[in-house]
């Protein structure tokens, strides 16, 4: 077998997850400041389901094959020059960046600031359900600023940011309530959630009043913005993809109509975050959170499966 080849998710048209087949590619060599890795697991994001059915062309273009895969586990693989912080053989976490996808394969190049050595003792795999959890990292400690005592309402809360988002607000010190589906209420609270509520059940407006609000949906925003205290701050990881353009006006028009902005952003960790994401696991206040593993050659059935909804924390694939 051609050792300059490997297996990777592609697909050759938009559509729904049975677009997506195994096929083979050049393997990759790093360029100056990226790393090799092999990958051993990544895991199933929203954004990669957004960009394979089409909704968001207007970023990813029109020119196929594409690929699949934001984040990774695996160990160092090849160095590419300049590269000095890390060795051949090193456990690695990370992702893409903004620029793509392309985890879901056999091998990846990543930009240096892009990856952190994953903890000693944690398993590769599992490991791979934590890389995203920079995101709420990021949306509680940076964009929120929460602070011990506030009342944090996540929503989203069982899913791969959101069970994050739930064990990091605990951790903060936040009094932390959880939207979730009824079959996961007991599920947030063994995050960590001192409340959990059905959000198919009981509408924003009864939900009280939050000092920080932190929604990984993107739909509704008007509603859960009105849910802020005075001097409240909401954070979205999202936009509405049925509505994009109005969704994203109207987080733009929050900074300067009406109280409450809504603060928006795209993840996109560097070594820094990823650091700290490892210290938070080695003190105890996160764990990874998977709720199946896959086979790189069911990764369409993963993709089927967190469309259903209903995931408890993270589907992960498995590259072996």
């Amino acid at each position: 077998m051609d050792d300059r080849m490997m297996k990777a998710i592609l697909f050759d048209r938009f559509g729904g997850p049975e677009v997506l087949y195994v096929g083979r590619v050049p393997r990759p060599e790093p360029a100056p400041g990226e790393v090799l890795v092999r990958v051993r697991a990544f895991s199933i994001n929203g954004g990669e389901l957004a960009a394979r059915s089409g909704s968001l062309r207007l970023f990813t273009g029109r020119k196929f094959p594409q690929r699949v895969g934001l984040d990774l586990t695996g160990e160092v693989a090849a160095l590419g020059v300049g590269v000095t912080d890390f060795a051949v053989g090193d456990r690695v976490w990370g992702i893409v960046g903004r620029t793509g996808f392309g985890s879901a394969a056999e091998y990846v190049t990543v930009r240096v600031e892009r990856l952190g050595r994953v903890p000693d003792g944690l398993d590769l795999a599992a490991a791979a359900a934590l890389p995203v959890a920079t995101t709420a990292v990021t949306a509680l400690r940076d964009k929120a600023r929460l602070r011990p005592g506030e009342r944090l309402l996540v929503r989203g809360a069982a899913g791969g940011v959101g069970n994050a988002a739930v064990q990091l607000g605990q951790a903060y010190g936040a009094e932390v309530t959880a939207l979730a589906r009824a079959t996961n209420l007991d599920f947030v609270r063994t995050l960590g959630a001192h409340h959990a509520i059905d959000h198919r059940t009981v509408p924003p407006r009864e939900l009280g009043l939050f000092d920080v609000v932190l929604d990984t949906a993107g739909t509704d925003l008007r509603a859960f913005r009105r849910l802020l205290t005075p001097g409240g701050r909401m954070v979205t990881i999202a936009f509405d993809p049925a509505r994009p353009a109005a969704s994203l006006g109207y987080i733009a028009a929050s900074a300067v109509h009406g109280g409450g902005r809504v603060r928006f952003f795209s993840g996109n960790p560097t070594r820094a975050l990823l650091d700290d994401l490892a210290r938070h696991v080695v003190e105890g206040g996160l764990r990874p959170v998977v709720d199946r593993y896959f086979s790189l050659q069911e990764t369409a059935a993963a993709h089927r499966a967190l469309e259903a909804g209903g995931v408890r924390g993270k589907y992960v694939v498995r590259v072996d």
